[in-house]
């Protein structure tokens, strides 16, 4: 194991932890000045290098977070933890809060520190581990039976140009799917063309597909090659086949036979040597019988089929996931990537995602902008998480022995609800049942009697009996703070365009911003 290397001016601090940290068989190293640290990182091998650093603020020749800024430009994965005395905790902690795994106020307790330290050991030992799966992984990451059979049924068809059916809910990934049998195919250097055909209105989907000549129809100033004469010698895929319109369908039919197409407004026929694979969330065998899709048609596309699972079903996938994911984030918006304590993501892998893997891949995203501290703890997680476990789900995530499965969850939350003053249907998860209309961000799921009001209800009540006399401000000011934070989110920080949906004025969401020190 790497060491732990100690920077602190004082030998007293220094022989303390030292022996304390050697008892607990953690092998330390340990420097007077940040100089010497900075100096340390450049002559030492990456793989004897520090596991992590524990830094004080006030030295000789230099400032803890001086160090911490130049450390995590070399080692940005690397936990630091910032000692510092009382007097400098406020400037510590607004300093060092966007790059520091914790900090440690002097004088400290022993024990609390060096648990402290084996938190942070095991949390760097844990994001190694997942950054090498990461560095490994393929274009897809899956290690759960129904991902790996995906993943073998790729494999057989990697020499294959036979034409692909893919199904599966939304968001479960049926684009990474296609682009993946397009990538380990005889097609791999030709081009991969993608078409959402329930995305383009009816009248425009023709010349998507299929192209124009000029003069076709008003606004067809020049000829324009249509997907399929774009996707000549590669794949083109076809996301969403259940909502094509019926007309076109036999269009499709007779490019898929023979290869042959016209354009728009054109005479002569084209040809296209195009691999076709298609996707849809529906049931195609249903449409064909409410006499939506054409028979012929499905048997055509429905050559071999792939079903990707829900992630519900691929629950185990959810951690190597989320660490990607908040890998990602933080790539795309240019901060430190956080990471996500365990019993968060023991509660992240019971939620069912109805969105799938692009709902958890939103969820991340949320969290890198909302969560406060480098470590995700539960109570950082979305509302909609946080309201389909309830109190009770929470705390067995957080019990370290616990086994979160959903059942588990689910019978502590229903257990621990009062009765629903609602109708209540079941969805396809034995184990949960949904009251409808489902609130929050549009995507909850909510057990019985865990609406958002019946947890205000508990809330109110809870303080009104603690005697509080200020409810109604403590309330009033935490549902403003949710409800402004979600909206930026869902805008992605544009103030206007949340005030307009929120349906309050551009000056309101100003004062209240500042009101509530959401700047």
């Amino acid at each position: 194991m790497k060491p732990i290397w100690i920077v602190d001016d004082d030998q007293s601090i220094r022989f303390v932890l030292e022996k304390a940290l050697l008892r607990e068989n953690l092998p330390t190293r340990s420097f007077t000045n940040p100089q010497d640290v900075l100096k340390a990182l450049i002559d030492t091998p990456e793989s004897e290098g520090p596991q992590i650093l524990v830094s004080d603020i006030r030295m000789p020749g230099g400032s803890g977070l001086e160090l911490l800024e130049k450390v995590k430009e070399k080692l940005p994965g690397l936990p630091v933890i910032i000692m510092t005395a009382f007097s400098d905790l406020d400037s510590a902690v607004s300093a060092f809060q966007g790059g520091a795994f914790e900090y440690l106020p002097k004088p400290f307790d022993l024990p609390k520190a060096v648990e402290l330290i084996r938190r942070a050991v095991e949390e760097s030992q844990r994001e190694e581990v997942a950054e090498e799966r990461m560095t490994a992984a393929p274009e897809m990451l899956g290690q759960a039976p129904a991902m790996q059979d995906v993943f073998r049924a790729i494999g057989r068809l990697s020499q294959s140009q036979v034409t692909v059916l893919i199904t599966g809910e939304s968001g479960s990934g049926k684009e990474l799917v296609a682009r993946a049998l397009h990538k380990h195919s005889p097609r791999a250097g030709g081009p991969f063309v993608a078409i959402n055909t329930a995305a383009i209105p009816k009248d425009l989907l023709e010349s998507e597909l299929f192209g124009h000549e000029r003069g076709a129809f008003t606004g067809a100033q020049t000829m324009r090659r249509g997907r399929f004469e774009q996707a000549d010698g590669g794949t083109l895929f076809l996301d969403e086949i259940g909502d094509m319109p019926f007309d076109l369908q036999t269009r499709l039919l007779r490019v898929l036979s023979d290869g042959h197409f016209y354009r728009v407004g054109g005479h002569s026929a084209v040809r296209a040597n195009v691999r076709v694979i298609a996707a849809t969330h529906q049931n195609l065998e249903q449409r064909v019988k409410e006499g939506v899709f054409r028979e012929d048609l499905f048997h055509r596309l429905n050559v071999i089929r792939l079903r990707l699972p829900a992630l519900r079903e691929r629950r185990e996938d959810v951690p190597m996931l989320t660490r990607f994911f908040l890998q990602q984030s933080a790539k795309q918006l240019g901060v430190e990537p956080k990471r996500i304590s365990e019993p968060a993501i023991r509660l992240l892998g019971t939620f069912d995602f109805p969105g799938n893997v692009r709902q958890l891949e939103n969820v991340c995203h949320w969290l890198t902008v909302m969560a406060p501290a480098q470590v995700i703890e539960l109570k950082d997680l979305p509302p909609e998480v946080l309201a389909m476990a309830g109190t009770s789900a929470v705390a067995l995530a957080a019990r370290p022995d616990a086994l979160a499965t959903p059942t588990a969850v689910a019978q502590l939350v229903v257990a621990a609800a009062p009765a629903a003053p609602f109708e209540v249907s079941h969805t396809g998860s034995p184990a949960l049942a949904v009251a409808e209309p489902a609130h929050a961000l549009g995507t909850v799921q909510t057990p019985p009697g865990l609406t958002w009001e019946a947890g205000l209800q508990a809330e109110a009540l809870a303080l009104l009996e603690e005697g509080r006399t200020d409810v109604w401000d403590v309330l009033t000011r935490r549902f403003e703070t949710k409800l402004i934070q979600t909206a930026l989110v869902n805008t992605r920080g544009r103030r206007i365009e949340a005030a307009h949906k929120l349906g309050i004025g551009r000056n309101t969401i100003t004062r209240k911003i500042q009101e509530l020190n959401l700047e």
